[in-house]
């Protein structure tokens, strides 16, 4: 498939000269530097150790259909499939495994050219209203996002895999900074084609999303909401407007903040994992044992087969317990003077308000080896309205059309060695972190204002600090 040879394709590209050290880990020990952002943090025990390795072997692992004919029909689907694979996958689905849009647990990456399937990304949608829990409506024919391949046996041979096919298109504008330099930047224009489930219909929302790098979620889940809260009152004393987002824990059963996410709209990793197993692979658990397949979707429903936890428990528990272990990459280049220089323009122009360098963890049962750690994450975990150019015009439980997350920057230095990826902001429009800067608007356009008409040594001093992260 399209998606997933290109997956494979930024996989083989991601390769670059420097090697790191996790944030947390001794200074003696090196890694290849593909593998940064997969390292666990200091202190797990042998048995987490061990999970963590079976964890990433979850995360790392194909999935297969139940129904799939090259299979033996005397197969016990109690066990793994051949070669290590796992059942359960669609009957729709938009990758085989996790590791197909999270490469080596990175970032998604755009393809430049315009025209191109939306390969590492997913498109979200909903309909006006909220669902019963107060987050976005889902759209009657098509549920919350477009999966672009399936599994079913079509009764009509000519029609296409999948729901539809996402595009995405180009449009480019011109911006100058004040001493005159230009920059061209780009914005997606999303097509979507070969819709086999009727016309999506006025008034539905669209918003692209691209993947996101996984590294440190355990330790941001570890920050108290206390201390999110502090952060959000601390902001309005200097005018900024952060909230959280309270959204559905279906794991506790209660409204909670959210973390992760674009819009902050899960409030866990446990929750947050078997949420991308099922809509991102169709793959049911415990938390969501129903299989995505709308009323008008009679083929898709017809083609389930396999009505047990296809994340098994033991499944479910590892990649809970890789994905929160996983440590970020300690910051480079720290004593260079561009460096210091740049993290120091990086704080006067007001940037440090919402990208809070510094965090502490509290008390964390899930994981004790993360509690009481201050932590460099770069973000406060709250949501901030970036203005119109930036807004997806969808909302997310208390998250408006134009509210985002504050994105952690810890790592993103490492991006391109990690998954060939420099693709920033939600639909990875940016290409490199000077577009992303400039996109800023809402609430971070002072800062970016400050930015843009900074001389270029001083603005090349502020990234060389980003790049260092």
């Amino acid at each position: 498939m399209k998606k997933t040879l290109s997956c494979l394709l930024a996989l083989s590209l991601a390769l670059g000269p420097t090697m790191v050290t996790p944030q947390t880990a001794k200074a003696t020990k090196v890694v290849l530097p593909q593998d940064v952002y997969k390292q666990p943090v200091t202190g797990l025990t042998p048995k987490q150790l061990k999970q963590f390795k079976e964890g990433e072997k979850v995360f790392n692992n194909f999935w297969m259909a139940v129904n799939n004919p090259i299979i033996p029909l005397t197969w016990d689907l109690s066990l793994p499939g051949p070669a290590g694979a796992e059942w359960g996958l669609g009957p729709m689905f938009m990758a085989t495994n996790c590791a197909a849009c999270h490469v080596n647990a990175g970032r998604g990456r755009a393809i430049d050219a315009s025209g191109s399937l939306a390969v590492q990304h997913v498109l979200r949608l909903s309909v006006p209203g909220q669902d019963a829990h107060g987050g976005p409506n889902p759209h009657p024919n098509y549920g919350t996002e477009i999966q672009m391949f399936d599994i079913v046996t079509r009764k009509d041979k000519s029609a296409r895999a999948g729901e539809a096919e996402v595009f995405i298109d180009w449009v480019t504008q011109k911006f100058s900074f004040a001493d005159g330099e230009t920059l061209e930047l780009r914005q997606p224009k999303v097509r979507v084609e070969n819709l086999n489930f009727g016309a999506l219909g006025e008034g539905t929302m669209l918003s692209l999303r691209n993947s996101q790098a996984m590294m440190g979620v355990g330790l941001l889940e570890a920050v108290s909401d206390k201390d999110i809260l502090k952060l959000a009152e601390m902001q309005k004393t200097k005018g900024l407007n952060g909230r959280p987002n309270y959204v559905r824990d279906d794991i506790r059963q209660q409204t909670s903040i959210g973390r992760f996410g674009w819009k902050a709209n899960q409030p866990s990793v446990r929750q947050q994992i078997a949420a991308a197993f099922s809509s991102d692979m169709g793959i049911n658990s415990a938390l969501y044992p129903e299989t995505h397949c709308t009323a008008v979707q009679k083929e898709c429903i017809e083609a389930i087969r396999h009505d047990k936890p296809e994340l098994r428990p033991e499944l479910w528990a590892a990649i809970t317990t890789w994905a929160m272990s996983l440590d970020a990459p300690v910051q480079r280049d720290k004593d260079k003077p561009e460096v210091k220089r740049g993290e120091q323009l990086f704080v006067d122009s007001g940037c440090a308000a919402c990208h809070v360098p510094e965090l502490k963890t509290s008390q964390f049962d899930a994981l004790p080896q993360l509690a009481n750690r201050k932590i460099r994450p770069y973000t406060d975990l709250l949501l901030h309205d970036m203005g119109p150019e930036l807004a997806d015009g969808r909302p997310d439980y208390k998250a408006g059309a134009a509210d985002w997350r504050t994105a952690p920057l810890w790592g993103i230095g490492v991006s391109k060695q990690v998954s060939a990826s420099t693709s920033f902001l939600h639909d990875g429009r940016a290409r490199n972190l000077q577009e992303a800067i400039v996109w800023h608007g809402g609430e971070a356009k002072p800062a970016r204002d400050k930015f843009t008409t900074m001389p270029k040594a001083q603005r090349s001093d502020l990234l060389a600090f980003l790049e260092s992260l």
